[in-house]
C-alpha cells in the first residue's frame, strides 16, 4: 500500500468525497490490498447495520479515484457466511459509488472452463441460507426486479478489458453461490454440474442483491483457479492450489481493473440506476422512524 495512508472520519470522507467517488471494487480471497494505488486514505465508515468487513481505501488509479474494499478483512478474517455484506454495500453507497466490480475466485463446473480462465457471469443461483441479503425488513417492505442479477453495461466493460489481456474470457454463464465454508462433496459437485451452472463461489449473491437495492451497478469478475471435485482427472481442491491459481490470475485482474477504470461513462441507462423506483411498497407514514432514517440514504429519493 502506498506510504502516507492515514485514518479518516465518515463525515469527512462524505464531505470530501460523496461525489468524487463513483468506482468500488470488492476484493477477495487472495486481493487483500491495491498496491498501485496512490494518495491513499483509509476511511472508517459506521453504518446502521455494523462494522464493514474493514475500512474502505480510498486511492487514485491512473487518474481516477476509487474505493477498495477486502471482502473477508485483511489477514481473511471472516468466513462467507460471517461477511456483514449489508453493512459493506452500504458504505459504498454512503461514499457515493455507482460502479461495482467484485474479485472472486471460483471454481469450474464445466470442462471447457479452465484453471486460471476468468468468467463474467450473468445470472446468479443462491443456495446460502444463514445470509442477510436484504435491506428491507423492520416495518418497511421492497420489492426489486432481479431476473437479471448482474450490470449487463458494466459486464460488456469487464469483458472487453479482460479479453484485451490475452486471458481465456468466458462471457456470460451462471454463478452458484454455495454456504460454505467448506468446498463441495462429490455427490454436491454432480448434481450441481447436472443443473447446467458455469462456476461456483461463495459470497457474490448476497452483494448482487444488496447492489441491486442500492441501485449500485454490479459485475463479477470471476477468477477460475480450480475445477471442482467433479472433474475425476483432476486433483481433488485444496485451499494451497486454489490460493495458487488465484495468485497468477490476479495479475490479470489488476490489468483489467487499470483499463475499465477509464472506460466507466458518466451516466448510466441501466435498469440497475432505477431499481427501486416503484419497488418500496410501504407508505412513509407507516414505516417506523428509526427504520427510516437507517434506510434514508437508499429510498429517500422514492419515499419522502
Amino acid at each position: 500500500m502506498a506510504e502516507g495512508r492515514g485514518t479518516v472520519a465518515t463525515s469527512r470522507c462524505q464531505e470530501n468525497f460523496m461525489t468524487e467517488v463513483k468506482i468500488g471494487v470488492i476484493g477477495g480471497s487472495g486481493l487483500y490490498q491495491m498496491n498501485e494505488l496512490t494518495d491513499v486514505e483509509e476511511l472508517r465508515i459506521p453504518t446502521p447495520f455494523g462494522e464493514p468487513s474493514d475500512p474502505y481505501v480510498l486511492g487514485t488509479l491512473d487518474g481516477k479515484r476509487i474505493v477498495f474494499l477486502s471482502r473477508h478483512g485483511k489477514g481473511h478474517r471472516f468466513t462467507p457466511t460471517e461477511i456483514n455484506y449489508r453493512a459493506n454495500i452500504y458504505g459504498f453507497k454512503q461514499l457515493g459509488v455507482e460502479w461495482l466490480i467484485s474479485i472472486s475466485a471460483v471454481g469450474s463446473m464445466k470442462e471447457q472452463i479452465r484453471p486460471l480462465d476468468i468468467v463474467i457471469p450473468d445470472q446468479m443461483y443462491d443456495l446460502t441460507k444463514r445470509r442477510i441479503t436484504t435491506f428491507f425488513g423492520n416495518g418497511v417492505v421492497g420489492h426489486i426486479g432481479f431476473a437479471n442479477p448482474i450490470c449487463p453495461n458494466l459486464a460488456k466493460l469487464l469483458e472487453k478489458r479482460s479479453r484485451e489481456t490475452g486471458v481465456t474470457t468466458h462471457m456470460g454463464g451462471t454463478y452458484l453461490n454455495m454456504e460454505g465454508p467448506q468446498f463441495s462433496t462429490k455427490a454436491e459437485s454432480r448434481i450441481h454440474r447436472q443443473w447446467g451452472v458455469d462456476v461456483i463461489g461463495m459470497t457474490n449473491a448476497p452483494e448482487a442483491k444488496l447492489a441491486r437495492e442500492a441501485e449500485i451497478c454490479y459485475a463479477t469478475l470471476a477468477l477460475v483457479s480450480d475445477y471442482d471435485c467433479w472433474h475425476e482427472t483432476e486433483e481433488i481442491v485444496t485451499i494451497e492450489a486454489v490460493i495458487q491459481n488465484l495468485m497468477k490470475n490476479l495479475n490479470n485482474a489488476r490489468g483489467i481493473l487499470r483499463g475499465i477504470v477509464q472506460d466507466l461513462p458518466i451516466g448510466r441507462d441501466c435498469e440497475c440506476a432505477t431499481a427501486l423506483a416503484t419497488g418500496v411498497i410501504t407508505q412513509r407514514q407507516h414505516i417506523p422512524d428509526k427504520t427510516y432514517e437507517d434506510l434514508k440514504l437508499i429510498i429517500g429519493k422514492y419515499v419522502k
